[in-house]
């Protein structure tokens, strides 16, 4: 039986015997797991291989932060080389280090 098969069949007892509790907070649960395999399957995620794809796609998430991360990192680096480079050959300049050469 279906999802679908099951919330009708719960909604026409429901609606036969009096909406009981433990009857309403099924037909909750039912069309709540149902709307969930709606909205899976029309994101593409409701074959049994969703699951290694999410698993999949986190990986790759995470391996491009590392690596932006890493290029961030390598990118300051060799700012920061660089001005300490400027700054030893401004004070070359100015204490006359080329004059003696």
């Amino acid at each position: 039986m279906s999802r679908a098969d099951v919330l009708a069949s719960l909604m026409v007892q429901a609606r036969n015997d009096g909406a009981a509790l433990v009857t309403l907070r099924a037909i909750v649960e039912e069309s709540s797991a149902l709307a969930t395999d709606r909205v899976l399957e029309r994101l593409g995620l409701g074959d049994a291989g969703a699951e290694s794809d999410l698993v999949e796609l986190r990986e790759l998430l995470r391996a491009w932060r590392d690596t932006k991360a890493s290029a961030w990192k390598a990118l300051m680096e060799w700012i920061i080389r660089g001005a300490l480079a400027l700054l030893l050959i401004g004070i070359a300049v100015r204490l006359g280090v080329w004059d003696q050469l």
